[in-house]
């Protein structure tokens, strides 16, 4: 059985209105729509009643539209459609984005923060699918999990499960999610370009090399894409930071698999692109670090969508909507 998606993912710069068909397991896009975040919430709901409007007009003869997702980055309250305040996102402070668009559309519309509906999107359509038991994250600009246990999306009583990259892996390092030495210090964009950082300053003041900078001047330049991309070429101390985060990204795997157990991790954005570097050395800490008989039982994968995933996000949500509101 088909059935007719809209989607509505709220960034820090830009919005966007995807329509999709969800049918035997695969999820396709038919249309989309872009723009600039407004300043104001009630503005950008308005801009996107507007863009799925137009989007279903182009699309008629694919069926009536069935459910409405909205992805957005947390912190939020799922249960009540509001949106509380994320740091990339000035202004919205409990703004209701679901019943304005249940209003205008007459369809089930529910909210999730990015993570998990990302999560949902590997479950239902990537990586994660045919498993009751499944961890997915993030691993780009921030790290952060999404949470899918005995067959179904757990989020916590304040929509503030799996957020993972606040845990702790060791007293110092870069700093991610506030907390230095966090598994998001270590383990995404912003915390590596750190991490790089630092230790090619180190390395230039020394009087060595290093491919990821040519030196001082550039140091504020350097990004994660300039690590693996030196890392790749076989830079000594690129392979050094890859080397750091790739145990820590083990450490911190091992902390979720005594945990809950899980039968997959799936793992997106940079593992995705870097898993041959970051593999081994992650297996290898997994070896030492998990209970063996439950790194037995999880596979851990890259995702699935691969650059699609943020589209697939928000139409998960709206397929999630549907089934919750059908029980």
């Amino acid at each position: 059985m088909s059935m007719l998606l809209g989607g509505f993912d709220i960034g820090g710069t830009k919005c966007a209105a995807v329509l999709g068909i969800a049918e035997d397991g695969k999820i396709d896009v038919l249309a989309k729509r872009a723009f600039p975040t407004p300043n104001s919430p009630a503005e950008a709901i308005r801009q996107f009643g507007e863009a799925m409007e137009e989007l279903l007009a182009k699309t008629l003869e694919t069926g009536s539209l069935q459910a409405i997702g909205i992805s957005c980055g947390g912190p939020l309250d799922s249960r009540r459609g509001l949106v509380l305040s994320p740091p990339n996102l000035p202004g919205w402070d409990g703004i209701d984005v679901v019943t304005p668009l249940r209003q205008r559309f007459g369809v089930p519309v529910a909210l999730q923060n990015d993570a998990n509906a990302c999560a949902l999107a590997e479950w239902r359509w990537g990586a994660g699918q045919g498993v009751s038991n499944m961890v997915f994250l993030t691993f780009g600009t921030g790290m952060g999990a999404g949470l899918i246990l005995d067959g179904r999306l757990y989020a916590g009583i304040s929509d503030m499960a799996g957020e993972a990259g606040h845990i702790r892996l060791e007293n110092d390092g870069p700093v991610g999610y506030g907390k230095a030495g966090s598994f998001e210090g270590f383990c995404s964009g912003g915390g590596i370009a750190r991490l790089g950082h630092a230790m090619a300053e180190k390395r230039i003041q020394e009087g060595g090399t290093t491919a990821i900078c040519q030196d001082v001047a550039e140091l504020d330049g350097i990004t994660a894409k300039a690590v693996f991309d030196a890392a790749n070429d076989g830079d000594a101390l690129a392979l050094e930071v890859v080397g750091i985060v790739g145990r820590k990204l083990g450490r911190g795997l091992a902390l979720l698999i005594d945990l809950l157990n899980p039968e997959r991790i799936v793992i997106g954005s940079i593992y995705a692109r870097q898993e041959a570097l970051l593999r081994p050395i992650v297996m290898e800490e997994l070896a030492r670090e998990a209970l063996p008989l439950s790194l037995a039982a999880c596979g851990i994968v890259p995702a699935g969508l691969g650059e699609h995933v943020g589209d697939a996000a928000s139409l998960s949500v709206a397929l999630y909507a549907l089934e919750q509101a059908r029980r």
